[in-house]
This record gives structure tokens, sequence and C-alpha cells, in this order.
């Protein structure tokens, strides 16, 4: 009898060392906490990441847009010349940067050249001309 109370002292002894050895983290769960916080921290720059490549996309589609419509402006201020008389429209460049149009070139008269920055100001997304066109006396 006095071998089995040894024997229950000493899985009573056994269990309780390993009941409180259950509170102590080991090297499992340090490594589990250590997963975790490395998930966490790639999610967060994952995130970041994700975050500064939309705006740059954004970014990219603006001026991408910018762009598109300043062409666009170049094409339908060049077309309005074609059909003006007195506006050569091959003697005079067009230039749009953000809207702003600049003129370019030639023309015969104080006149030709009012007219084609009025001409050019009158274009929808035209923000302002910029009408450094030269008046030769001889086109």
């Amino acid at each position: 009898m006095k071998q089995n109370k040894t024997t229950l002292i000493a899985i009573s002894l056994l269990l309780a060392v390993g009941l409180s050895a259950c509170d102590k983290p080991g090297p499992a769960e340090q490594a589990g906490k250590k997963i975790d916080e490395v998930a966490s921290d790639t999610s967060k720059t994952v995130a970041d990441t994700v975050d500064k490549y939309e705006n740059k996309m954004t970014e990219q589609g603006a001026k991408s847009a910018q762009s598109w419509d300043d062409t666009e402006i170049t094409a339908r201020v060049k077309a309005e010349f074609l059909g003006e008389p007195g506006l050569k429209s091959l003697q005079i460049s067009v230039d749009t940067v953000k809207g702003v149009v600049t003129l370019t070139g030639t023309v015969d008269s104080k006149a030709n050249s009012d007219k084609a920055k009025a001409r050019a100001m009158a274009i929808s997304g035209v923000r302002d001309v910029n009408n450094q066109l030269v008046v030769t006396s001889a086109n």
C-alpha cells in the first residue's frame, strides 16, 4: 500500500509540474506568437505598398488624362485655324500644356494674330493662350 501511495504522490507531483509548465509559454507558443507578429507586420507593409501603388496609379491616370485633354485641345485649335481665312495653319504651331495654349509662328497682320488668339481661347478646355505669333509683312 505504501508503494501505491508513493506512486500516487509521484504521479500527482508530475501532474502538478506538468500543469504549472502549461502556464509558461514554451517554444511552440513563442514561435506562434512570433509568426503572428511577422504576419501582422507583413500585412501592414503590404497594405502600405498597395496604398502607395494606388496613389501612383491615380496620379498617372490624372497625368494621362491631362495629356489626352491637351492633345485634343491642340487638335481642335489647329482645326479651327484650317477653316479661318487669313490664318495659315501650316505657319502657326500650337502647343498645349495643362490647358494653356501657346501659339508660335508667323501671321501677316496684328489682326490675324489677335484672331488666332481669340479662336484658340474659344475652344472648350482652353484656360489661357500665350500668343507668341510674329507679325511679318510678307508671308
